[in-house]
């Protein structure tokens, strides 16, 4: 019987071109979201760079050269995958030079995008029809081509809604002289639709530089001018934790919260995502005390000055608590690959250890883990909330500044490191100790646990974010 329904509506199946941006923070949630749309009955072909299919192959060579090989045989899920260049050489060090891989993002990689849709568009019109291009909003092209080859744009927001509605509302915020401006204003910004108020040291730091012209911003100015054409805006973040701002988000373009993106099995990723080798602390982490272990780690792309750097290692030898630091290989520099203070590692070696990465969900998952010094990105945002893992904040780069807000200010589950200036150790170690021990540590974990519980109610099969799914995927096959 399912089959024959199946047979019969085969023209409304979705096909989608699922296209992720290459920076690892994008297209872990890329990832989750395509098993889960095909868990859903989509026929998804998932695209990836050749560099980001470079770096995960090296990191896990044991792995399949196609990395959806696995679900697609153990939950027959019909997930094609394909690569394609960003226009650089393979072995260009992107970390490196920034500037010029975004320079490519923004200029080259339609080209090479418009080039495969094509080629899927045309080797699937006999069997199973491309109805629709879901890409990152960061993209500067989805609705053009979606628009040359008849299809339906989805974009994907894969940071919370707030920043989403910041971008959205650039106009405003030129207009009443908080950006891109000779005097910029620095009260409250009390316009935006559907946010109370944000100060201007929590929008995101591309909102706060005063250079607008740098290739960052005109990857955010085309992005959303190409986002205004997008039919349906996916969002990786939960209604009920920002409820005013979606609600406000709705009345004007159709967007869904279908938050957290996780896998079904929350620290088991059945896809390689991860584009360093992860080093495995699970028999360190069982020897320690529950609660007693700071998770340290600043994410997968911005850099930590090296002044920074060594007043936080300083800090975490002050605080005397154990600790795990995920160090980055190129946090500071590629070309500064041990950038720690001379026997650091030997005078902590007895309640630390620091390793180049780790499978992030593991460790915040762990009993022992009981705080975290991080960036603020956003996956890492959700992943410690659904962990009931109170957060130290210390934001380096883009969402991350309007991110520790939600956390530090909205939701009271973390702590604010320092406000764009230099820290001190004193500073690191003090708030570490009020973050890791005593009343305030245990009013943080309640707050936390409390904003978890919201996250999980949304993802049960009545829950918000469900819903929104539903909502979505029906809307979306009433356009094919």
């Amino acid at each position: 019987m399912a089959d024959s329904v199946h047979n019969t509506h085969h023209q409304k199946r979705p096909h989608a071109i699922f296209i992720a941006y290459p920076l690892q923070g994008h297209v872990i949630p890329s990832v989750h979201l395509a098993i889960k749309l095909a868990s859903r009955g989509f026929k998804i072909t998932f695209i990836n760079t050749h560099s980001i299919h470079h770096q995960t192959s090296k990191a896990q060579p044991d792995s399949s050269s196609d990395p959806f090989a696995y679900v697609r045989e153990s939950s027959r899920l019909d997930i094609d995958y394909a690569t394609v260049s960003d226009g650089l050489p393979l072995e260009f060090d992107r970390s490196l030079n920034h500037d010029q891989f975004m320079a490519s993002l923004l200029h080259v990689f339609s080209a090479h995008a418009e080039e495969v849709v094509g080629k899927v568009v045309k080797s699937s019109a006999d069997t199973t029809p491309v109805t629709c291009i879901i890409a990152d909003t960061f993209f500067v092209w989805p609705s053009k081509i979606a628009k040359k080859f008849g299809l339906l744009y989805v974009s994907f927001w894969t940071e919370p809604a707030l920043v989403f509605t910041l971008y959205y509302h650039l106009d405003l915020l030129r207009k009443n002289g908080h950006f891109a401006c000779q005097d910029v204003r620095e009260d409250t910004i009390d316009y935006v639709p559907g946010v109370r108020g944000i100060e201007p040291k929590d929008m995101t730091s591309f909102l706060q530089e005063t250079d607008t012209t740098s290739v960052c911003h005109h990857i955010i100015f085309n992005a959303f001018k190409d986002a205004r054409g997008a039919h349906f805006h996916l969002c990786n973040t939960v209604q009920e934790i920002e409820a005013e701002t979606i609600s406000a988000l709705q009345s004007k373009t159709p967007f869904y919260a279908i938050g957290p993106i996780f896998p079904s099995k929350f620290n088991k990723n059945v896809v390689a995502t991860s584009l360093w080798s992860e080093s495995d602390c699970t028999q360190w982490l069982n020897t320690r005390p529950q609660g007693s272990v700071l998770y340290v780690s600043f994410g997968s792309y911005a850099h930590v000055s090296k002044k920074d750097l060594i007043e936080i290692a300083n800090g975490l030898l002050l605080s005397k608590v154990n600790f795990v630091w995920v160090l980055r290989p190129d946090i500071v520099s590629s070309n500064d690959t041990e950038p720690l203070p001379a026997g650091f590692r030997e005078r902590v070696k007895d309640r630390a250890i620091v390793i180049p990465w780790c499978s992030q969900k593991a460790v915040l998952a762990h009993p022992a883990i009981g705080g975290f010094l991080t960036h603020c990105g956003w996956n890492s945002t959700l992943e410690s909330i659904w962990c009931s893992v109170p957060m130290l904040c210390f934001p380096l780069l883009t969402d991350q500044f309007t991110n520790r807000k939600l956390v530090v200010d909205d939701w009271k589950i973390g702590i604010n490191l320092c406000d764009r200036r230099a820290v001190s150790k004193e500073e690191v170690s003090e708030k570490i100790n009020r973050l890791m021990d005593g009343k305030s540590r245990d009013e943080y974990r309640k707050a936390v646990v409390k904003v978890k519980k919201t996250l999980e109610d949304a993802s049960t099969p009545n829950g918000s974010s469900e819903k929104n799914m539903d909502n979505f995927i029906k809307a979306l096959k009433a356009k094919m």
